[in-house]
């Protein structure tokens, strides 16, 4: 009797930490195998044992060539990627390999902040003015030519890393300084990508900030999740903290936000897969910062979790049904509400321990404590840093209740950080 074939799942992602083992898992769930593809010297034999194509995020055309030589023998069913540059490889090896994906061209467009300014601007979708300022242009030139507060941004970068609010001209000038130093930085230049050496200015969109969590089927949008930031993102830097689902707002409102981000969707060309989406929301209207065509990073898709008539489900596990062509429609979240903190960076410095974490996962409501920080590992406050030393978990009846209860269970945590000498461009200390 001939044995049935799983399906293969090709998964995209920078590195192979918590969020790939969660599609991992994911994957084996649904009887499938992963395929993983990352970023990695392919001169070095499986340093991690995970039988990983070995790829280049700034050689595209060479990265999917590795993929499609690497899979002929083993078919692809389906396409995942995790974070912004995966997510244009993923798109180019969906195209090649011929399963369904986003388009790469609108990949590419929401990868980058300029492209996607220039996009919902051509659509007639509410926004802020924004500015190129070319590398060898002097600030000094720029400050008078625009409005305050404004806020300088990379074009390439995520997390809110480098971005900055400026409130007067000097304000600006010292803002673009940093951010040019930061786009210098070592880590930075090696990812070889031309998006990261202009900066990009834009008009501060005042309001309440919300996030969004979507997939697209054959062209439609449909939203999994809202999330609230109840903590104000108002600057002067934009390091976020907690995501509360259900958003403490009235049913119209929640309307409003899924409209403006489907037609921003539609916009962009996003047509099949994972969307993540950023706005800002006030009385009179509803803002689109950003549409990613991948997932939410990092651990925070924990906080979500849906009910289904087989079971409970993770967000992996829908994009994975989704990634097979399996229909995605019959679930819901489930009910209550969720939060989850992204640890804020203690301080500049060198990891050693954090204490008190038995005593955070005790506290009510919580349901998980997970730190995320190495040992020795150095971590930088934002703008220049990218990294939170872990997430917490909550879960209850009220978004209000949970809020309380990660902040409680953030309380208990005692940071221990080695101080470090301000060397290198990154560092907040030498701005």
């Amino acid at each position: 009797m001939k044995k049935e074939r799983k399906p293969r799942i090709l998964l995209v992602a920078a590195t192979t930490g918590y969020q790939t083992r969660m599609f991992g898992d994911a994957v084996r769930r649904h009887g499938a195998e992963l395929v993983f593809a990352t970023d990695r010297c392919h001169q070095l034999d499986d340093p991690w044992s995970d039988d990983a194509i070995a790829i280049r995020f700034n050689d595209e055309a060479g990265s999917v060539r590795a993929i499609v030589d690497a899979t002929v023998d083993m078919p692809i069913q389906g396409v995942v990627a995790v974070g912004d540059r995966p997510a244009v490889i993923g798109a180019l090896a969906a195209d090649a390999i011929g399963v369904p994906g986003h388009p790469p061209a609108a990949a590419r467009v929401a990868s980058n902040k300029l492209m996607t300014r220039q996009c919902f601007a051509k659509a007639g979708l509410p926004g802020p003015w924004f500015k190129l300022v070319a590398p060898s242009v002097s600030m000094k030139e720029v400050v008078h030519q625009v409005t305050y507060p404004c806020v300088v941004k990379p074009l390439a970068l995520a997390a809110s890393r480098g971005v900055i609010r400026a409130n007067t001209p000097i304000e600006l000038e010292s803002a673009c300084d940093r951010l040019r130093r930061l786009l210098q930085d070592t880590d930075i230049r090696a990812l070889g990508d031309s998006a990261n050496e202009a900066v990009l200015i834009e008009e501060y969109v005042p309001g309440s900030e919300y996030a969004l969590e979507g997939l697209v089927t054959n062209g439609e949008f449909s939203a999994l999740a809202v999330f609230e930031k109840p903590e104000p993102l108002e600057g002067p830097f934009f390091e976020e903290s907690i995501y509360v689902t259900p958003p403490r707002r009235k049913a119209s409102d929640v309307a409003r936000l899924v409209k403006q981000v489907a037609i921003a969707v539609e916009a962009l060309g996003l047509t099949q897969g994972p969307v993540h989406a950023e706005c800002r929301l006030t009385d009179e209207q509803v803002v689109v910062l950003e549409v990613a065509a991948r997932p939410i990073g990092g651990l925070c898709s924990k906080v979500l979790r849906f009910t289904a008539p087989d079971g409970t489900l993770t967000l992996e596990d829908l994009l994975v049904r989704h990634a097979l062509s399996q229909p995605v429609v019959d679930h819901r979240l489930v009910s209550g509400a969720a939060a989850v903190m992204m640890i804020p960076v203690p301080s500049a410095g060198v990891f050693k321990s954090v204490a008190g974490v038995d005593a955070a996962r005790r506290q009510p409501l919580i349901e998980d404590v997970i730190v995320t920080a190495k040992q020795d590992q150095c971590f930088v406050p934002w703008p220049e840093g990218a990294s939170y030393p872990g997430f917490i978990f909550a879960r209850g009846d009220e978004p209000s209740k949970v809020i309380d209860a990660v902040h409680t269970a953030h309380r208990e945590l005692e940071f221990e950080m080695d101080t470090i000498i301000p060397i290198g461009l990154a560092n907040p200390l030498s701005a």
